[in-house]
C-alpha cells in the first residue's frame, strides 16, 4: 500500500471532523474522495498535507510513518496537491512556473535557457507542446491545471491530491485533464480524486471512499458500485418506496405562468435549461453539492450573467444581467451562506430588514426613522423573530433567527419570485418548521418560490414540482405523486444521459 491512514481525528472547537477515518491508496490508482459538505473530505486532505496538525491516528507512506508539519514538508516526503483554483502565478511565464524556486543555475545566477529547456522536456512529457515563455495567466485554466499539476508531481512524485481540478473546466478540457491523470496512473503514482461529479468518477477512478459527518461509510471498487447505492452512501438515506402526501393533482399547470427561462446557461457554469414557473408555485432544486444548484440560482438572479437564452414573463424579454436588475423585475434571493452573504452582523435587526430596501430607493432618499421602526416591528412579529427588541445586532441572533431577518428583508420589497437557497440549514427544528410554513403562506398569497435543498425529506414537504440537476445539467422533473425521495434520488442517481420527464 502506498498511503494508509488509520483512525486518523481531527477535532476543532465543538466539531469532531474527523472521526477515527481509515483511508489508504495503492501505487497506480486513482481513488475518489467523496461526500457532501462538511463530511471531512477536506480536513482529511489538510491533515495529509500538513496544513493541519492532525489529534490522532497514523499517516504511513511507503511504510513508513509521516507526520508532516506543513505542506512544503509534505511535498518533500512525495504528497503534493492541486486545487480548482489554480494556486500558480499568472504573471509569470509556464517555465518560470514550472521551476520556481529550483531553477538551473549557471555561475550562481539562474540559467534561462536550461529553465526553458526542462520546462520543454516536462511538459512534452504531458503531450504539452505550446511556448514556455508566455505567460501562464494568457492559456486556458485546462492548461494551467495541467502545468500545476506536472509541477506537483515533479516537487512530490509519489501522491497527487486533486481536489476539484475540472470543476471550471467544459467536457473537452475535462477529456485533456483525464488525459494526464490517466497517463500518471501508469507511471505509478497514487492519485486522489475529489468531485461532486459522479459522471466523472466512474468514468475515471478505481476506488471510491464516502466520507460523512467526519466518518468513513465506505470504500468500494468504483466497478462494483452502482450509483444508487453511492448516493444512498452520501446522503445517509436509503431508497424506500414511498408515498406522496400530495395529490396527483397537477393544479400548477392551471395557473397562469409568471416566469419563463429558455436555454438559460452558462460555460462550464451550467448547461442552458428550460424552466417555466407558475404564479404562487414552490419549484424546488435538488441535486448533490455541486450539481449546479446554486449557480442556477445564481444565473436567474443575475450574480453570474448567462451566456445563452433569455427569461421573459408576460411583458416580454426580462433583463436579469445583474441583481440590480433581478431586484427591478421582481426577483429576490436569500443566499445560503447567510453569515457571508446575507446578513450584515454588526448592524441592527431594523438595519437589515430595511437595507434591500433603502438600497432599491436609492440612498438620496432615506426611508423615515419611523417608517423604519414599523417595518422592522411588523416583520418581527409576523416572522415570530425572537429577539429583545429592533434594535439588537442581528449577529446576536440565533441561526434560525437570522434567517427570519433575511427573509423579511425580502417580503419588505415584496418580491413575485423568491429564490431560497438551503433556508434551512444550520437551524434549530422548531425554525425548520416555522420556514416551511413561511414558503406555503407566500405561495398562497401568490408569490412564486423556488427553494434549495440537499435535505430531500424537506423538498417532498414543501415542493409542487422537484427539478434535479446533476453534473450541471438539469436532467429530471418531477411532479406531483413523483414528488417522493425515492424519485428524486433515482433522478440523482441515474445516469440516464436524456434525463427523465415529468
Amino acid at each position: 500500500m502506498l498511503l494508509s491512514v488509520q483512525a486518523m481525528t481531527k477535532t476543532f472547537p465543538g466539531t469532531r471532523a474527523l472521526d477515527a477515518v481509515d483511508f489508504d491508496l495503492r501505487a497506480g490508482e486513482v481513488h475518489a474522495l467523496l461526500g457532501e459538505n462538511g463530511a471531512g473530505k477536506s480536513t482529511l486532505i489538510k491533515c495529509l498535507t500538513g496544513a493541519y496538525h492532525r489529534d490522532g491516528g497514523t499517516v504511513t507512506l511507503d511504510g513508513a510513518q509521516i507526520t508532516p508539519r506543513s505542506t512544503v514538508e509534505a511535498q518533500e516526503l512525495g504528497i503534493g496537491t492541486v486545487y480548482q483554483e489554480v494556486n500558480l502565478l499568472p504573471n509569470l511565464t509556464v517555465a518560470q512556473n514550472l521551476m520556481f524556486g529550483r531553477e538551473p543555475r549557471r555561475w550562481g545566477l539562474i540559467d534561462g535557457r536550461a529553465v526553458r529547456a526542462r520546462a520543454r522536456e516536462v511538459l512534452t512529457s504531458y503531450g504539452l507542446e505550446i511556448d514556455v515563455d508566455r505567460d501562464l495567466g494568457s492559456y486556458s485554466v485546462a492548461i494551467q491545471q495541467i502545468i500545476a499539476i506536472a509541477r506537483a508531481v515533479s516537487l512530490s512524485g509519489k501522491v497527487l491530491i486533486l481536489d476539484e481540478p475540472t470543476a471550471s473546466l467544459d467536457a473537452a478540457e475535462v477529456r485533456m485533464v483525464f488525459d494526464v491523470v490517466r497517463s500518471l496512473r501508469e507511471r505509478g503514482l497514487g492519485i486522489v480524486f475529489v468531485s461532486h461529479f459522479l459522471d466523472q468518477v466512474f468514468e475515471l477512478t478505481d476506488r471510491v471512499t464516502v466520507l460523512r459527518n467526519g466518518q468513513k461509510i465506505t470504500t468500494e471498487s468504483t466497478a462494483d458500485l452502482d450509483r444508487v447505492r453511492l448516493i444512498e452512501h452520501m446522503l445517509g438515506r436509503a431508497l424506500e418506496v414511498e408515498v406522496s402526501d400530495q395529490s396527483a393533482d397537477e393544479t400548477y399547470h392551471r395557473r397562469p405562468e409568471m416566469l419563463s427561462f429558455r436555454n438559460f446557461g452558462r460555460r462550464t457554469v451550467v448547461e442552458p435549461f428550460d424552466l417555466d414557473v407558475t404564479k404562487g408555485e414552490v419549484v424546488g432544486l435538488a441535486g448533490l453539492l455541486g450539481s449546479g444548484r446554486t449557480e442556477s440560482a445564481e444565473l436567474m438572479f443575475g450574480v453570474r450573467s448567462a451566456q445563452t437564452g433569455e427569461a421573459r414573463d408576460q411583458t416580454g424579454k426580462l433583463d436579469l444581467s445583474g441583481p440590480r436588475a433581478a431586484i427591478a423585475a421582481g426577483f429576490g434571493f436569500a443566499p445560503e451562506d447567510r453569515k457571508t452573504d446575507g446578513i450584515v452582523a454588526d448592524l441592527s435587526i431594523r438595519k437589515n430588514i430595511v437595507l434591500g430596501l433603502q438600497a432599491r430607493r436609492g440612498w438620496a432618499r432615506p426611508i423615515a426613522r419611523a417608517e423604519q421602526n414599523r417595518l422592522a416591528d411588523d416583520y418581527i412579529a409576523r416572522l415570530d423573530i425572537r429577539t429583545s427588541g429592533r434594535e439588537k445586532a442581528i449577529g446576536d441572533l440565533s441561526g434560525g433567527n437570522q434567517q427570519k431577518v433575511v427573509l423579511a428583508r425580502w417580503l419588505a420589497m415584496n418580491p413575485r419570485f423568491l429564490i431560497l437557497d438551503e433556508p434551512t440549514r444550520g437551524i434549530d427544528v422548531g425554525a425548520h418548521a416555522e420556514i416551511l410554513r413561511l414558503i406555503r403562506e407566500l405561495t398562497q398569497a401568490g408569490m412564486s418560490v423556488l427553494v434549495i435543498s440537499s435535505e430531500i425529506d424537506e423538498l417532498v414537504a414543501v415542493a409542487d414540482r422537484v427539478i434535479v440537476v446533476r453534473d450541471r445539467r438539469h436532467v429530471a422533473e418531477l411532479s406531483g405523486r413523483r414528488v417522493t425521495g425515492d424519485e428524486i434520488m433515482r433522478a440523482i442517481a441515474s445516469d440516464d444521459e436524456e434525463g427523465d420527464a415529468a
